[in-house]
Protein backbone atom coordinates (compact mmCIF):
# COMPACT_ATOMS: atom_id res chain seq x y z
CA UNK A 1 0.00 0.00 0.00
CA UNK A 2 1.59 3.49 -0.74
CA UNK A 3 1.82 5.94 1.53
CA UNK A 4 1.58 9.96 0.34
CA UNK A 5 2.77 12.88 1.93
CA UNK A 6 0.13 15.83 1.43
CA UNK A 7 0.77 19.74 1.64
CA UNK A 8 -2.62 21.26 2.59
CA UNK A 9 -3.34 24.86 1.15
CA UNK A 10 -5.48 26.93 3.30
CA UNK A 11 -6.52 26.97 7.38
CA UNK A 12 -9.72 27.80 7.08
CA UNK A 13 -12.72 25.28 8.07
CA UNK A 14 -12.62 23.20 4.73
CA UNK A 15 -8.88 23.09 5.79
CA UNK A 16 -9.73 21.69 9.12
CA UNK A 17 -11.79 19.23 8.03
CA UNK A 18 -9.25 17.78 5.53
CA UNK A 19 -6.92 17.82 8.05
CA UNK A 20 -9.12 16.27 10.49
CA UNK A 21 -9.94 13.82 7.47
CA UNK A 22 -6.27 12.60 6.48
CA UNK A 23 -4.94 11.82 10.16
CA UNK A 24 -8.03 9.75 11.30
CA UNK A 25 -8.94 8.12 7.62
CA UNK A 26 -5.43 7.35 6.10
CA UNK A 27 -2.74 6.94 8.95
CA UNK A 28 -0.55 6.30 6.97
CA UNK A 29 0.00 8.86 4.98
CA UNK A 30 1.31 12.30 6.44
CA UNK A 31 0.19 15.91 6.02
CA UNK A 32 3.88 17.33 5.86
CA UNK A 33 3.14 20.71 4.98
CA UNK A 34 0.77 23.32 5.25
CA UNK A 35 0.08 26.45 3.43
CA UNK A 36 -1.86 30.20 4.82
CA UNK A 37 -1.54 33.32 3.78
CA UNK A 38 -0.83 34.60 7.43
CA UNK A 39 1.96 33.31 9.81
CA UNK A 40 0.16 32.85 12.71
CA UNK A 41 -2.65 30.77 11.26
CA UNK A 42 -0.19 28.86 9.34
CA UNK A 43 1.50 28.48 12.82
CA UNK A 44 -1.58 27.51 15.04
CA UNK A 45 -2.78 25.12 12.47
CA UNK A 46 1.08 23.50 11.95
CA UNK A 47 1.29 23.13 16.20
CA UNK A 48 -2.39 21.37 16.55
CA UNK A 49 -2.31 18.66 13.53
CA UNK A 50 1.66 18.01 13.90
CA UNK A 51 2.62 19.12 10.58
CA UNK A 52 6.93 19.47 10.41
CA UNK A 53 6.43 22.58 7.88
CA UNK A 54 4.54 25.84 7.62
CA UNK A 55 4.83 28.77 5.25
CA UNK A 56 3.39 31.56 3.93
CA UNK A 57 4.60 31.18 0.31
CA UNK A 58 2.41 29.32 -2.22
CA UNK A 59 5.00 28.32 -4.25
CA UNK A 60 7.00 27.04 -1.42
CA UNK A 61 4.25 25.10 -0.49
CA UNK A 62 3.26 23.23 -3.73
CA UNK A 63 7.15 22.35 -4.78
CA UNK A 64 8.08 21.83 -1.31
CA UNK A 65 10.12 18.03 -2.04
CA UNK A 66 8.97 16.58 0.88
CA UNK A 67 5.45 15.92 -0.60
CA UNK A 68 4.04 14.12 -3.47
CA UNK A 69 0.26 15.76 -3.40
CA UNK A 70 -1.15 19.13 -3.32
CA UNK A 71 -4.35 19.54 -1.73
CA UNK A 72 -5.98 23.39 -2.35
CA UNK A 73 -8.50 24.76 0.11
CA UNK A 74 -8.12 27.75 -0.55
CA UNK A 75 -10.85 30.73 -1.62
CA UNK A 76 -12.22 30.17 -5.32
CA UNK A 77 -10.04 32.99 -6.67
CA UNK A 78 -6.84 31.24 -5.51
CA UNK A 79 -7.68 27.60 -7.13
CA UNK A 80 -6.40 28.18 -10.49
CA UNK A 81 -2.55 30.16 -9.45
CA UNK A 82 -2.43 27.01 -7.19
CA UNK A 83 -2.67 24.84 -9.41
CA UNK A 84 -0.84 26.11 -11.71
CA UNK A 85 2.27 25.94 -9.62
CA UNK A 86 1.26 22.34 -8.39
CA UNK A 87 1.17 21.15 -11.75
CA UNK A 88 4.73 22.88 -12.83
CA UNK A 89 6.19 20.48 -9.96
CA UNK A 90 4.37 17.47 -10.86
CA UNK A 91 2.14 17.09 -7.92
CA UNK A 92 -0.99 15.66 -7.86
CA UNK A 93 -3.49 17.85 -6.98
CA UNK A 94 -6.80 17.73 -5.37
CA UNK A 95 -8.96 20.54 -5.24
CA UNK A 96 -12.00 21.66 -3.03
CA UNK A 97 -15.30 22.63 -4.78
CA UNK A 98 -16.29 24.40 -6.59
CA UNK A 99 -13.28 23.83 -8.83
CA UNK A 100 -13.23 27.50 -9.78
CA UNK A 101 -15.39 31.00 -10.56
CA UNK A 102 -16.49 30.58 -13.79
CA UNK A 103 -16.44 27.87 -16.18
CA UNK A 104 -13.66 29.77 -18.09
CA UNK A 105 -11.24 28.84 -15.02
CA UNK A 106 -12.62 25.61 -14.85
CA UNK A 107 -11.73 24.87 -17.70
CA UNK A 108 -8.14 26.25 -17.74
CA UNK A 109 -7.58 24.33 -14.51
CA UNK A 110 -8.33 21.25 -16.93
CA UNK A 111 -6.45 22.00 -19.32
CA UNK A 112 -3.47 22.32 -17.09
CA UNK A 113 -3.53 19.46 -15.15
CA UNK A 114 -4.43 17.20 -18.39
CA UNK A 115 -1.27 19.01 -20.32
CA UNK A 116 1.09 18.43 -17.38
CA UNK A 117 -0.21 14.76 -16.82
CA UNK A 118 -0.85 14.69 -13.17
CA UNK A 119 -3.32 13.39 -11.16
CA UNK A 120 -5.79 15.63 -10.03
CA UNK A 121 -9.36 15.28 -8.33
CA UNK A 122 -12.31 16.94 -7.35
CA UNK A 123 -13.34 17.20 -3.25
CA UNK A 124 -17.00 17.15 -3.76
CA UNK A 125 -17.54 15.78 -0.09
CA UNK A 126 -21.70 15.44 -0.13
CA UNK A 127 -20.85 12.81 -3.28
CA UNK A 128 -19.31 10.29 -1.04
CA UNK A 129 -21.38 10.62 1.83
CA UNK A 130 -22.36 7.51 3.45
CA UNK A 131 -26.21 7.51 2.62
CA UNK A 132 -25.16 9.28 -1.05
CA UNK A 133 -22.99 5.83 -1.75
CA UNK A 134 -25.60 3.30 -0.63
CA UNK A 135 -28.50 4.98 -2.99
CA UNK A 136 -26.12 5.05 -5.82
CA UNK A 137 -25.92 1.09 -5.77
CA UNK A 138 -29.68 1.12 -5.85
CA UNK A 139 -29.97 3.61 -8.80
CA UNK A 140 -26.94 1.99 -10.69
CA UNK A 141 -28.20 -1.39 -9.85
CA UNK A 142 -31.63 -0.11 -11.92
CA UNK A 143 -33.69 -0.68 -8.04
CA UNK A 144 -35.89 2.63 -9.24
CA UNK A 145 -35.66 2.11 -13.08
CA UNK A 146 -34.90 5.35 -14.70
CA UNK A 147 -34.30 8.33 -12.81
CA UNK A 148 -36.64 10.67 -13.74
CA UNK A 149 -36.14 13.97 -11.45
CA UNK A 150 -33.80 14.59 -8.58
CA UNK A 151 -34.33 17.09 -6.04
CA UNK A 152 -31.34 18.20 -4.11
CA UNK A 153 -31.45 20.84 -0.83
CA UNK A 154 -28.52 22.65 0.60
CA UNK A 155 -29.19 25.47 3.04
CA UNK A 156 -28.07 27.41 6.29
CA UNK A 157 -27.50 30.71 7.59
CA UNK A 158 -24.62 31.63 6.11
CA UNK A 159 -20.83 30.51 4.99
CA UNK A 160 -18.17 31.45 8.22
CA UNK A 161 -15.39 33.10 5.98
CA UNK A 162 -15.51 37.30 4.67
CA UNK A 163 -14.30 35.72 1.23
CA UNK A 164 -17.64 33.74 0.49
CA UNK A 165 -19.67 36.99 1.19
CA UNK A 166 -17.72 38.78 -2.02
CA UNK A 167 -18.62 37.64 -5.56
CA UNK A 168 -15.49 39.47 -7.16
CA UNK A 169 -13.61 36.49 -4.64
CA UNK A 170 -16.52 33.87 -5.06
CA UNK A 171 -17.81 33.98 -8.00
CA UNK A 172 -21.15 34.51 -6.80
CA UNK A 173 -23.18 34.11 -3.86
CA UNK A 174 -25.28 30.60 -2.48
CA UNK A 175 -25.49 29.27 -6.23
CA UNK A 176 -21.36 28.96 -6.10
CA UNK A 177 -21.04 28.09 -2.83
CA UNK A 178 -24.43 25.50 -2.16
CA UNK A 179 -25.55 24.60 -5.63
CA UNK A 180 -22.46 23.20 -6.43
CA UNK A 181 -22.88 20.34 -4.45
CA UNK A 182 -26.36 20.22 -5.56
CA UNK A 183 -25.59 20.16 -8.69
CA UNK A 184 -23.34 17.44 -8.41
CA UNK A 185 -25.31 15.42 -6.38
CA UNK A 186 -27.87 15.71 -9.02
CA UNK A 187 -25.75 14.44 -11.54
CA UNK A 188 -24.75 11.27 -9.94
CA UNK A 189 -27.80 9.99 -9.43
CA UNK A 190 -29.13 10.75 -13.11
CA UNK A 191 -26.01 9.41 -14.72
CA UNK A 192 -22.78 11.65 -15.25
CA UNK A 193 -23.28 9.72 -18.63
CA UNK A 194 -26.16 12.14 -19.68
CA UNK A 195 -25.64 15.35 -20.59
CA UNK A 196 -27.27 18.63 -18.95
CA UNK A 197 -28.82 20.84 -21.80
CA UNK A 198 -30.45 23.83 -19.98
CA UNK A 199 -30.80 25.76 -16.69
CA UNK A 200 -33.82 27.77 -15.22
CA UNK A 201 -32.87 29.64 -12.19
CA UNK A 202 -34.70 32.22 -9.77
CA UNK A 203 -32.21 34.08 -7.67
CA UNK A 204 -32.71 36.98 -5.20
CA UNK A 205 -30.69 38.95 -2.35
CA UNK A 206 -33.37 39.22 0.12
CA UNK A 207 -31.74 39.89 3.66
CA UNK A 208 -27.99 39.98 3.75
CA UNK A 209 -25.96 43.48 2.57
CA UNK A 210 -24.32 41.68 -0.04
CA UNK A 211 -24.11 42.33 -4.02
CA UNK A 212 -24.42 38.04 -4.48
CA UNK A 213 -27.85 35.80 -4.14
CA UNK A 214 -28.62 34.75 -0.96
CA UNK A 215 -30.97 32.99 -2.20
CA UNK A 216 -31.83 30.14 -5.37
CA UNK A 217 -33.65 27.61 -6.92
CA UNK A 218 -32.91 25.88 -10.25
CA UNK A 219 -33.97 23.63 -12.47
CA UNK A 220 -31.33 21.87 -14.96
CA UNK A 221 -32.94 19.99 -18.06
CA UNK A 222 -31.20 16.80 -19.36
CA UNK A 223 -30.54 15.49 -22.78
CA UNK A 224 -33.11 12.00 -21.73
CA UNK A 225 -35.93 14.21 -20.17
CA UNK A 226 -34.75 13.85 -16.80
CA UNK A 227 -34.98 17.01 -14.50
CA UNK A 228 -33.08 18.26 -11.65
CA UNK A 229 -34.16 20.67 -9.06
CA UNK A 230 -31.86 22.60 -6.47
CA UNK A 231 -32.74 24.57 -3.39
CA UNK A 232 -29.95 26.62 -2.07
CA UNK A 233 -30.17 29.57 0.75
CA UNK A 234 -27.67 31.39 2.85
CA UNK A 235 -30.56 33.09 5.45
CA UNK A 236 -31.87 29.29 6.57
CA UNK A 237 -32.32 29.52 10.25
CA UNK A 238 -31.85 26.66 12.29
CA UNK A 239 -28.32 25.07 11.12
CA UNK A 240 -27.57 23.26 8.01
CA UNK A 241 -30.11 21.62 6.04
CA UNK A 242 -29.05 18.88 3.60
CA UNK A 243 -31.82 16.48 1.60
CA UNK A 244 -31.31 14.87 -1.38
CA UNK A 245 -34.88 13.25 -3.36
CA UNK A 246 -34.52 10.94 -6.05
CA UNK A 247 -37.51 9.67 -8.24
CA UNK A 248 -37.86 6.83 -10.75
CA UNK A 249 -40.00 4.74 -12.93
CA UNK A 250 -39.99 1.92 -10.53
CA UNK A 251 -38.87 3.82 -6.89
CA UNK A 252 -37.96 6.80 -4.62
CA UNK A 253 -35.24 7.25 -2.29
CA UNK A 254 -35.45 10.09 0.24
CA UNK A 255 -32.17 10.72 1.63
CA UNK A 256 -31.96 13.56 5.05
CA UNK A 257 -28.20 13.99 6.06
CA UNK A 258 -27.52 16.34 8.84
CA UNK A 259 -30.35 18.41 10.35
CA UNK A 260 -31.89 15.41 11.78
CA UNK A 261 -29.33 13.39 12.29
CA UNK A 262 -31.50 10.48 15.11
CA UNK A 263 -29.12 12.21 17.99
CA UNK A 264 -31.10 14.92 19.44
CA UNK A 265 -30.38 16.83 22.91
CA UNK A 266 -31.63 18.95 25.41
CA UNK A 267 -29.78 21.64 27.84
CA UNK A 268 -30.90 24.28 30.00
CA UNK A 269 -27.98 25.50 30.44
CA UNK A 270 -25.47 27.26 28.02
CA UNK A 271 -23.63 24.46 25.32
CA UNK A 272 -19.65 25.63 25.52
CA UNK A 273 -18.76 22.60 22.98
CA UNK A 274 -18.55 22.53 19.35
CA UNK A 275 -22.29 20.88 17.62
CA UNK A 276 -21.90 20.40 14.49
CA UNK A 277 -21.58 22.85 11.15
CA UNK A 278 -23.54 25.89 11.04
CA UNK A 279 -24.93 25.01 14.65
CA UNK A 280 -26.73 28.14 15.41
CA UNK A 281 -27.99 28.05 19.19
CA UNK A 282 -26.15 26.33 22.49
CA UNK A 283 -29.29 25.52 24.24
CA UNK A 284 -32.33 24.51 24.10
CA UNK A 285 -32.60 21.12 21.49
CA UNK A 286 -29.42 20.84 19.99
CA UNK A 287 -28.98 17.99 16.94
CA UNK A 288 -24.90 16.55 17.42
CA UNK A 289 -23.76 14.47 15.06
CA UNK A 290 -21.74 11.61 16.11
CA UNK A 291 -18.54 11.56 13.11
CA UNK A 292 -19.17 14.78 11.04
CA UNK A 293 -16.24 13.95 8.88
CA UNK A 294 -17.63 10.34 7.91
CA UNK A 295 -21.37 11.90 7.87
CA UNK A 296 -20.09 14.59 5.21
CA UNK A 297 -18.50 12.65 3.36
CA UNK A 298 -14.67 13.51 4.05
CA UNK A 299 -13.46 9.94 4.75
CA UNK A 300 -14.78 8.13 1.36
CA UNK A 301 -14.10 10.90 -0.38
CA UNK A 302 -10.29 10.56 0.73
CA UNK A 303 -10.07 6.96 0.27
CA UNK A 304 -10.99 7.47 -3.16
CA UNK A 305 -8.94 9.71 -3.93
CA UNK A 306 -5.87 8.02 -3.16
CA UNK A 307 -7.23 4.22 -3.93
CA UNK A 308 -7.60 5.89 -7.72
CA UNK A 309 -4.12 7.64 -7.20
CA UNK A 310 -2.34 4.45 -5.83
CA UNK A 311 -4.60 2.59 -8.92
CA UNK A 312 -3.84 4.59 -11.69
CA UNK A 313 -7.15 5.40 -12.44
CA UNK A 314 -9.94 7.85 -12.47
CA UNK A 315 -11.62 8.91 -8.93
CA UNK A 316 -15.04 8.97 -8.68
CA UNK A 317 -15.26 12.73 -8.58
CA UNK A 318 -13.06 14.30 -11.05
CA UNK A 319 -11.42 18.25 -12.64
CA UNK A 320 -14.20 17.46 -15.25
CA UNK A 321 -16.62 16.67 -13.26
CA UNK A 322 -15.90 20.19 -11.42
CA UNK A 323 -15.53 21.87 -15.09
CA UNK A 324 -19.26 21.15 -16.21
CA UNK A 325 -20.73 21.71 -12.58
CA UNK A 326 -18.90 25.24 -13.34
CA UNK A 327 -20.72 25.39 -16.50
CA UNK A 328 -24.09 24.66 -15.40
CA UNK A 329 -23.60 27.51 -12.30
CA UNK A 330 -23.01 29.66 -15.61
CA UNK A 331 -26.24 29.10 -16.94
CA UNK A 332 -27.86 28.97 -13.72
CA UNK A 333 -26.67 32.67 -13.29
CA UNK A 334 -27.18 33.81 -16.90
CA UNK A 335 -31.30 32.22 -16.18
CA UNK A 336 -31.30 34.21 -13.44
CA UNK A 337 -30.23 37.56 -14.71
CA UNK A 338 -32.52 37.09 -18.07
CA UNK A 339 -35.60 35.30 -16.68
CA UNK A 340 -35.09 32.76 -19.15
CA UNK A 341 -34.10 28.99 -20.08
CA UNK A 342 -30.42 29.41 -20.89
CA UNK A 343 -28.37 26.53 -22.89
CA UNK A 344 -25.65 24.84 -20.81
CA UNK A 345 -22.38 25.78 -22.56
CA UNK A 346 -19.65 23.12 -22.64
CA UNK A 347 -17.27 20.86 -24.00
CA UNK A 348 -19.17 17.59 -23.39
CA UNK A 349 -16.83 14.43 -23.73
CA UNK A 350 -19.53 11.76 -22.93
CA UNK A 351 -22.02 10.06 -25.72
CA UNK A 352 -25.62 10.40 -26.89
CA UNK A 353 -28.41 9.47 -24.38
CA UNK A 354 -31.53 8.34 -25.41
CA UNK A 355 -35.06 10.38 -23.83
CA UNK A 356 -36.06 8.10 -21.22
CA UNK A 357 -38.60 5.36 -22.78
CA UNK A 358 -42.44 5.23 -22.47
CA UNK A 359 -43.64 2.26 -21.25
CA UNK A 360 -47.32 0.45 -21.70
CA UNK A 361 -49.01 -2.57 -21.03
CA UNK A 362 -51.95 -3.25 -22.97
CA UNK A 363 -55.35 -4.71 -21.28
CA UNK A 364 -56.96 -6.44 -24.42
CA UNK A 365 -57.47 -3.76 -27.05
CA UNK A 366 -56.60 -1.13 -24.29
CA UNK A 367 -53.40 0.52 -22.76
CA UNK A 368 -53.50 0.49 -18.98
CA UNK A 369 -52.24 3.78 -17.52
CA UNK A 370 -52.74 3.09 -14.05
CA UNK A 371 -54.25 0.55 -11.05
CA UNK A 372 -54.96 1.12 -7.52
CA UNK A 373 -56.61 -1.00 -4.72
CA UNK A 374 -59.90 1.47 -3.42
CA UNK A 375 -60.90 1.21 0.22
CA UNK A 376 -63.50 -1.26 0.07
CA UNK A 377 -60.81 -4.43 -1.77
CA UNK A 378 -61.48 -3.58 -5.47
CA UNK A 379 -58.99 -2.81 -7.68
CA UNK A 380 -59.70 0.04 -10.30
CA UNK A 381 -57.69 -0.26 -13.75
CA UNK A 382 -57.46 3.70 -16.08
CA UNK A 383 -57.37 2.76 -19.12
CA UNK A 384 -56.63 4.69 -22.84
CA UNK A 385 -58.31 3.66 -25.64
CA UNK A 386 -55.46 4.48 -28.29
CA UNK A 387 -57.98 4.46 -31.43
CA UNK A 388 -59.95 7.34 -29.62
CA UNK A 389 -57.41 8.72 -26.86
CA UNK A 390 -60.18 8.77 -24.16
CA UNK A 391 -59.88 7.42 -20.70
CA UNK A 392 -62.29 5.13 -19.20
CA UNK A 393 -62.28 3.86 -15.43
CA UNK A 394 -62.75 -0.08 -14.99
CA UNK A 395 -63.06 -2.04 -11.72
CA UNK A 396 -62.18 -5.63 -11.55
Amino acid sequence: MTSHRIGILGTGLIGNFYAQTLRRGRSRDEVAVVYSRTAERAREFAERFQIATWTTDLEEATSHPAIDTVVVALPNDLHLPAVKLAATAGKAVLVTKPLARTATEAREILRIVEEAGIFAGYLEDLCYTPKTLRALEYVEQGTLGDVLWVRSRETHPGPHSAWFWDPRRAGAGAIVDLGCHCIEIIRSFVGKHVRPIEALCWADTLVHPIDAEDNAVGLIRFENGALGQFEVSWTFRGGMDLRDEVAGTEGTIWLNHFLRTGFEMFTSEANSSYVAEKAEVERGWLFPVGDEIGELGYVDMFDDMFAALDAGRQPRETVYDGYIVNAIIDACLASARNHRWETINLEWRGGQSHRIERRHQNVGDLILVKQERLPDGRQKLILKDPRTGDFLDRIV
